[in-house]
């Protein structure tokens, strides 16, 4: 029980200083490439290494939550859509949108998770 509040804890801070850092809009010159990630994953030891990271995947989350947002926004505009009703290729753009939105939602899921637990080995 103790554990699940530091995780949910650790993710809404995470959101809060992710939210934070979008507003502001300013480039983030220290991006990790994905080379630099599966280094970093390989060697961390340090709080500020698996801070490093948690905050990769606290990035990763919220670009997957707004491509899952993109996709419900076009499953919606699909639907809305009078004209293409009678289309027969409707059903499948749909499915094929609403797959993606649980495609991302998950893997927004996933970077969070990951997030949180870089964030715990940080403390």
């Amino acid at each position: 029980m103790k554990r699940t509040i530091v995780i949910l804890s650790s993710i809404v801070v995470l959101a809060i200083v992710a939210l934070a850092s979008v507003a502001q809009a300013q480039p983030n010159p220290q991006k990790l490439t994905k080379q630099q990630l599966n280094s970093l994953i390989a060697t961390a030891k340090t709080p500020a290494e698996h801070r490093r990271i948690a905050e990769y995947y606290s990035a990763k989350a919220l670009d997957y939550q707004a491509q899952a947002k993109e996709h419900e926004q076009m499953v919606a505009a699909y639907k809305a859509n009078s004209s293409l009703s009678t289309n027969k290729n409707q059903a499948s753009t749909i499915s094929h949108c609403e797959y993606f939105v649980t495609t991302f939602e998950a893997l927004a899921k996933n970077s969070q998770e990951l997030a949180a637990e870089h964030e715990q080995m940080a403390t």
